[in-house]
């Protein structure tokens, strides 16, 4: 019997320390809580992810909602959901985030370079400028969307445990601002406790990979190390709310 983990996720889900990653490495996160969860089970464990360059919890809801293959496939077969975005939803936002997401739509291509260019190197001036007080996707957004996911993932999989990893720390130049990072930490810890969710508090375990410099030079995403530890740490709080003392018992 094989168990498949359900994941949706962001950038962070793929990314190492050096470049984007194939889903199937073994080292990025999905594939560690699968693997902590098989060495602790005895059972084959297989991620299913989810993800996508800048998803926020909005987008994981669209995709779990009209992407026949998540809703279709991915998600009668799921024993447990893991909840990888949120990182991208606290981070301050130059303008907001449907005037960033159209630009890919702009024509012809040779304007929509420019546009993309400039709002590339006008974005960090605008959020120090600002003070960062915008948010790419509003706390209470995010915080609707993720109830959203996991009411409509428990209707069809009643107790299955579900994990939140909480928003990550960063020093990434594209985002200079931090005021958003602690309130998001306390929203995602209400969050969990309202939901009947465990939660990976990010800090103590991405925090020291952003001082040594061992995570990605672009100040976001991690370090193997990163992957490994949070790996075993939502497979722990995965085991702890399992119904029935374990998973397929």
């Amino acid at each position: 019997m094989t168990l498949h983990v359900l994941v949706l996720g962001d950038s962070l889900a793929f990314h190492g320390p050096d470049q984007p990653h194939r889903p199937s490495d073994p080292r990025l996160y999905p594939n560690r809580v699968a693997a902590s969860l098989a060495e602790a089970t005895g059972k084959d464990v297989r991620a299913d992810l989810v993800a996508r360059l800048g998803w926020t919890a909005r987008d994981a809801w669209w995709a779990l909602t009209k992407d026949p293959n998540v809703w279709g496939e991915l998600l009668p077969r799921a024993d447990a959901l893991v909840l990888g975005v949120g990182q991208m939803d606290h981070l301050p936002a130059a303008v907001p985030t449907w005037a960033r997401d159209a630009i890919p739509y702009v024509r012809p291509g040779s304007v929509r370079r420019r546009v993309r260019d400039a709002y590339r190197a006008a974005a960090p001036h605008v959020i120090r400028a600002t003070g960062g007080r915008m948010r790419q996707l509003p706390q209470v957004a995010t915080d609707h969307y993720l109830a959203r996911i996991v009411q409509g993932v428990r209707t069809y999989r009643p107790g299955i445990p579900v994990v939140l990893i909480g928003p990550s720390p960063h020093n990434a130049d594209s985002y200079p601002s931090h005021r958003h990072h602690d309130p998001a930490v306390a929203a995602a810890r209400r969050w969990a406790a309202e939901h009947d969710a465990g939660m990976v508090d990010l800090d103590p375990i991405v925090a020291p990979t952003l001082r040594d410099g061992s995570g990605n030079p672009d100040g976001m995403h991690w370090a193997w190390s990163v992957h490994d530890a949070i790996g075993e740490a939502v497979a722990g709080e995965l085991l702890a709310r399992w119904p029935g003392g374990g998973p397929g018992r």
